[in-house]
């Protein structure tokens, strides 16, 4: 395994962590999400993502079971949470006001069975409370204790220096990390809005989705598998934005990039985002040890993507974003 420091500051990340959106407490049973922790662990991954909004609250549940059943020594792993979503639809169990920051906060620390969050982030950003409500709410469970790290989830590049610029005036806190998606198919924001970020303020980042919701696996070429993400009722949005015609003739192409490497195309696509200095850790998620597995091995693939390799993936891709001449 490969460890970074979260952007510049000194708390150090497996290169790859593992993560339980859509799987802990949904598609997978608590055996095998225990298997799958397990199986991280061993392999050097010390982040496990998780959130409040993640199956209202039972992502985290399961989480935190089997956390509490391995005993693993608490400075040889984080855990995060997040805010927005809550577990309720009543006023005030959503959003990042104060009350539902302190409370989901709270909440999570229970589920999770643990004394502190290593990382706590604003899921989304809440355009009904003050960025400087919400910024010091999370700075006063920071000076209790209960958080480490603070960021956000994607937030714009304007949200994220509004909190950093009331942060310097009161001499609070600031968010030190970025969740963002990141993919070969999903690239503006994380290389071209967030650029200055990197320089400026140090960030950090922990991506999601780097087989872009599971199409870079290819295994969407034909149909959707019943027991894929992609066919879960709800989530035909997902559907609907990750499966398309020209998606799918770049994805064909990439095939035969792997093969000729010698990899699988997932383990292309997370190699290649990897690639990218300013991702401190990507963030894998599995309902399967098998295809965690062979995910965990992307870290291997690092050598074999040479600058003809990298160049052959963007004439595939034809979407690399032009950055702002400063």
């Amino acid at each position: 395994m490969i460890y970074r420091n979260l952007g510049k500051w000194g708390v150090k990340v497996s290169a790859l962590s593992f993560g339980s959106w859509l799987t802990f407490g949904k598609m997978m049973d608590d055996a095998t999400a225990e298997a799958c922790m397990i199986m991280a662990y061993d392999h050097g991954v010390n982040f496990f993502d998780n959130a409040e909004g993640y199956v209202h609250g039972k992502s985290e549940r399961v989480m935190g079971a089997i956390l509490h059943k391995l005993h693993w020594p608490r400075d040889t792993y984080m855990v995060s949470s997040k805010v927005y979503f809550g577990v309720g639809d009543k006023p005030n169990q959503t959003g990042l006001s104060k009350k539902h920051v302190f409370e989901a906060c709270h909440a999570a620390l229970q589920r999770l069975q643990v004394d502190y969050l290593d990382f706590y982030y604003c899921h989304r950003p809440d355009s009904t409370t003050p960025i400087e409500e919400t910024v010091w709410a999370m700075h006063q469970l920071i000076m209790q204790g209960k958080v480490l790290y603070w960021g956000t989830s994607e937030w714009s590049a304007q949200q994220i220096m509004q909190a950093w610029s009331f942060c310097r005036e009161h001499h609070l806190v600031p968010p030190v990390v970025e969740q963002p998606q990141y993919n070969m198919f999903h690239r503006e924001r994380f290389e071209r809005e967030y650029q200055r970020l990197y320089s400026e303020l140090g960030l950090g980042t922990t991506i999601w989705s780097p087989l872009a919701s599971g199409a870079l696996t290819g295994k969407y070429a034909a149909e959707i598998p019943a027991d894929s993400r992609l066919s879960v009722k709800g989530l035909e949005w997902l559907r609907d934005s990750s499966i398309t015609l020209d998606r799918q003739q770049k994805i064909s192409a990439l095939q035969s990039v792997a093969s000729d490497l010698g990899c699988t195309l997932p383990q292309l696509a997370i190699a290649w985002c990897l690639l990218n200095p300013n991702v401190s850790t990507v963030i894998l998620g599995a309902t399967k040890t098998t295809q965690l597995s062979e995910n965990l091995k992307a870290i291997d693939m690092l050598p074999l993507l040479t600058a003809e390799v990298q160049q052959r993936i963007e004439l595939v891709l034809q979407n690399k974003p032009e950055l702002p001449k400063w």
